[in-house]
């Protein structure tokens, strides 16, 4: 007799037998001591283990601070960059702290800025950063040459980081796209790795990002077929005169955050948190303003004591949220769910990792409750959290 049909009509009962009924021992099976909630829309709670205890969100904060800028910004939004010309044709870009000022936009923003302006020769180039004070600091951003490190300024491209090829002393550009400048080449040759790499721009001296983004803005301006005779600098756009032509981001802010949550970009996630302070408060920008509008807006909704934020992208470890808060942001950010990582069952999602914290959030499509807001929060195994979701969607 032999024993294979048999075997293999087990295995497809055990594949398509009925995932248990109890979702709640599933999951005190499975992680007996992680936080885990699930809530449906209506506010009940469903799953509710070790929810009372404050966890370190990590990259999951990143959608609190997408909530924040729907709710101050809104999703038309854009960032602009301003470009100023005197008598003299010296140009002057005053950043407006747009976090996507990446190589493409800058291949879009030359053509109509030499359009503005005339392709006569530039006599110089003066970069006002202005919009952002010289001693910004964000919680968790430390000195590295990591590209999650990299430094938040008014005007800065590529997210200030340098990709590129370094072979022995000899530097070539890592991006089609991008042209590689002589700072770009001094940067990488002293501090890049061997081979393909990405650097953040140094944080000891900001204003290194600031010449980077000067020296790429004038490639970009000879390549469109402008040219410029004079130096690079720093400075200010002189008072009174007025914009020759003014960048609006070609992505709006919803594009921006699906971006920013996708790829859990944490240079983007401060850029847009510190723009939501400065929309409330005025310019120029400051932490302070951005936290100031961030606990009124969560007080507004009643859970100002659930979400402490201390920086915008979830790279601190102070920043501190309860699972019912962060389930009230779900629930206010469910209308753009569809901005989060989707599973094959149709949860969205957002990871959040550091050492010894792993977390997840977001929307799990269940059969009975619809898409029902989650909260986990582990102290190890990535992969578990997905084993704890994938028990919700198939348990509720």
């Amino acid at each position: 007799m032999s024993f294979r049909p048999f075997a293999a009509a087990l295995a497809v009962l055990l594949l398509t037998a009925p995932a248990p009924a109890d979702v709640k021992s599933r999951v005190a099976a499975l992680a007996p001591s992680g936080l885990v909630l699930v809530v449906d829309a209506d506010g009940n709670e469903l799953v509710a283990q070790n929810a009372g205890k404050p966890f370190v969100p990590a990259s999951v904060a990143k959608i609190v601070t997408a909530w924040l800028a729907m709710e101050v910004l809104g999703g038309d939004y854009r960032f602009e960059t301003g470009f100023y010309l005197d008598d003299d044709r010296v140009l002057y870009v005053r950043g407006g702290g747009d976090p996507f000022l990446v190589s493409e936009e800058l291949a879009l923003l030359a053509p109509q800025l030499l359009a503005a302006t005339g392709k006569e020769p530039f006599a110089g180039i003066v970069i006002d950063a202005s919009y952002y004070p010289a001693d910004l600091s964000i919680p968790g951003i430390e000195v590295t040459d990591e590209a999650y490190d990299a430094l938040n300024a008014a005007l800065a491209v590529n997210f200030n980081t340098i990709a590129a090829v370094r072979e022995g002393k000899s530097v070539r550009p890592g991006e089609a796209q991008t042209p590689i400048t002589p700072l770009a080449i001094s940067e990488f040759r002293a501090r890049g790795p061997a081979g393909k790499g990405r650097i953040s721009l140094t944080q000891e001296d900001p204003s290194v990002g600031i010449r980077y983004a000067g020296e790429l803005i004038a490639a970009f301006i000879e390549r469109a077929g402008g040219s410029i005779t004079g130096e690079i600098a720093t400075g200010a756009v002189p008072e009174g005169l007025e914009p020759v032509y003014v960048h609006r981001q070609s992505r709006d802010l919803r594009e921006v955050l699906r971006l920013m949550l996708l790829g859990s970009n944490n240079y983007i996630a401060n850029q847009v948190f510190l723009e939501v302070g400065a929309s409330r408060r005025g310019g120029p920008v400051s932490l302070e303003k951005s936290l100031e509008v961030g606990r009124e807006i969560l007080a507004e909704h009643g859970i100002a004591d659930d979400i402490r934020l201390v920086e915008g992208s979830g790279i601190s470890r102070d920043n501190r949220f309860t699972a019912r808060g962060l389930a009230k942001v779900l629930d206010g950010f469910a209308p753009h769910a569809t901005m989060l990582r989707e599973t094959k069952r149709g949860s969205r999602y957002k990871t959040g990792t550091f050492s010894g914290v792993r977390t997840l959030a977001g929307y799990a499509r269940t059969e009975e409750h619809g898409d029902a807001r989650f909260v986990i929060s582990l102290t190890g195994g990535g992969q578990l959290r997905f084993d704890l979701l994938e028990a919700i969607e198939r348990g509720l």
